[in-house]
């Protein structure tokens, strides 16, 4: 059996648009669509990753509020245990450090990114809270 990644990402709303950035090609997963996050370190929390991420990819801080779920999807290289939080940005000036693009898009539209299978049920429970709302 194979060891089990813990990884992060921040699901970020601004005026009902949600943050989504795109891989570099040439990257793991390279073009696909991603809520931006990263690999839990040793001796880190969640929380700790998801603002070291935050500011090593997109330079800028958050502040991780609520958890929304976990995702546990077996790829070929790893086993990933995905934990999704809200997160709310605390400084503006989003860069380009980790990734070829980001975007601003509504709620419905995440079904219209090609975003790696663990991502699939975090977009569910994001449509749905939208849906019940």
């Amino acid at each position: 059996m194979r060891a089990i990644r813990v990884v992060t990402c921040a699901v970020i709303e601004k005026e009902g648009k949600i943050l989504i950035a795109r891989r570099k090609r040439g990257d793991h997963m390279g073009g696909k669509w991603e809520f931006p996050g990263g690999t839990v370190e040793r001796d880190e929390t969640p929380e700790q990753c998801l603002m070291r991420e935050l500011k090593e990819e997109l330079g800028v801080d958050i502040g991780v509020d609520e958890f929304i779920c976990s995702s546990q999807y077996a790829y070929d290289h790893a086993t990933i245990n995905l934990l999704a939080f809200k997160a709310t940005l605390l400084s503006d000036e989003l860069k380009l450090c980790a990734h070829e693009e980001i975007r601003w898009v509504s709620p419905r539209e995440l079904g219209r990114y090609d975003f790696p299978e663990a991502d699939a049920p975090i977009i569910r429970r994001i449509t749905a809270s939208r849906e019940k709302g």
